[in-house]
C-alpha cells in the first residue's frame, strides 16, 4: 500500500545505479499521486522540484518557500513510492548552518538526494539571464556542511553550478571540480549550451553528471539515447508534468466556461477506474472489507 513505503534502501540503489551505465530519468513530482504514475509507469526515480512547487504555491521560482514547506511535500511524495526521489533545495536555505539542517531533514523525511546551487538568494530559474553567484568559496563551504551533516553516506549530495551563462563555460567547469573536491557525490552543470558543452563536463568531471531537460531553456531537449551516448548518469525533467497538466487544465475549464458543461471533455479525462488502480484502492480492503465492494466500469 502506497502510504505505507519507507524503503530504508533507496539511498543504496541511487548510489549503485548512478554507476550502472543506465540513464536514471527522474520525472518530476509536486504531488504523491504524480509520483504514483512515474514508478507505475516505470521510471527510475522521482524528482521533486523547486520550481514545481514554488509555482504549485502560486509563486514564482525565486527561493520564497521556506524548508518546512519543501520537506514537509518531500515528506509526502517520498514516502509513496519505492522509487528513490532528488529535491531542489535552491541555495540551501541559508548559509552552513543552514545547510547543514536542511540535509538532516531530508534524510528525516526518506528522500534519497538533493541538489543545492551556487546562486544568491533570491536565485532564479537556472534558464534565465542575469543571474547572480556567490563566490566559489562559499558554495564549498555549503557542500562541505552538507557532507558533514549527513548520517547516510549513501545519500547523494548533488551540487548544481549556474556559472556557465554568468562565467562560461571554463570557469564553470573549475567551479565543478572545486564542489567534488568539496563533497559533492554529483555535479549539476545548469544551462549548458549544446551538446559539445556537455560533452566537455563529461571529459572534465569524474563524479556522475545531471543533465536538466527542462522545456523552454537554453538546452536543446536531447534525448535519452543521446545523454547515454554523451556519459550522462542522470536526467531531470522537472516541469514536464506540471506543464502538461496545466495546459489541459486551462483549455478544459475554458470549454467549461464558454460550453456552460465538461460533457465535451470527459473524454480527455482519467477515468475513476484508472484512478484506483494507481492508487491500489482494492489492496485497502485488505484492512476492512467494506471499503472496496463495488464493481467500476
Amino acid at each position: 500500500m502506497t502510504w505505507l513505503i519507507r524503503d530504508t534502501a533507496k539511498t543504496n540503489s541511487l548510489k549503485k545505479n548512478l554507476s550502472s551505465g543506465k540513464l536514471q530519468r527522474f520525472v518530476g513530482a509536486w504531488s504523491p499521486y504524480i509520483a504514483l504514475m512515474v514508478e507505475k509507469l516505470n521510471f527510475e526515480g522521482v524528482y521533486i522540484s523547486g520550481a514545481g512547487l514554488s509555482n504549485d504555491l502560486g509563486m514564482p521560482d525565486i527561493g520564497l518557500t521556506t524548508l518546512s514547506e519543501v520537506t514537509e511535500r518531500g515528506r509526502y511524495i517520498a514516502r509513496c513510492t519505492s522509487l528513490p526521489t532528488m529535491i531542489d533545495i535552491d541555495t540551501g536555505f541559508g548559509e552552513t548552518m543552514n545547510v547543514a539542517r536542511s540535509i538532516r531533514e531530508l534524510e528525516e523525511a526518506g528522500i534519497s538526494s538533493c541538489h543545492m546551487e551556487d546562486q544568491v538568494n533570491p536565485k532564479r530559474c537556472g534558464h534565465l539571464d542575469n543571474k547572480d553567484l556567490v563566490d566559489c568559496a562559499t558554495m564549498v563551504q555549503k557542500i562541505q556542511a552538507a557532507a558533514k551533516a549527513r548520517r547516510d553516506t549513501n545519500f547523494v549530495i548533488c551540487a548544481r553550478t549556474d556559472a556557465r551563462s554568468v562565467e562560461g563555460l571554463e570557469k564553470s567547469i573549475a567551479r565543478a571540480k572545486a564542489y567534488v573536491d568539496a563533497g559533492a557525490d554529483m555535479i549539476f552543470p545548469e544551462a549548458l549550451q549544446d551538446e559539445k558543452e556537455f560533452e566537455r563536463f563529461r571529459k572534465e568531471v569524474k563524479v556522475p553528471l545531471l543533465a536538466n531537460m527542462t522545456e523552454f531553456g537554453k538546452s536543446r531537449l536531447l534525448s535519452t539515447k543521446e545523454l547515454t551516448n554523451l556519459g550522462y548518469n542522470m536526467v531531470i525533467y522537472p516541469m514536464t508534468t506540471f506543464r502538461l497538466a496545466m495546459h489541459a487544465i486551462e483549455q478544459g475549464l475554458k470549454e467549461l466556461h464558454d460550453k456552460g458543461t465538461q460533457e465535451g471533455l470527459v473524454d480527455k479525462m482519467q477515468t475513476r477506474k484508472k484512478l484506483y488502480e494507481y492508487l491500489e484502492y482494492e489492496k485497502y480492503n485488505d484492512f476492512d472489507k467494506k471499503l472496496f465492494d463495488f464493481k467500476l466500469k
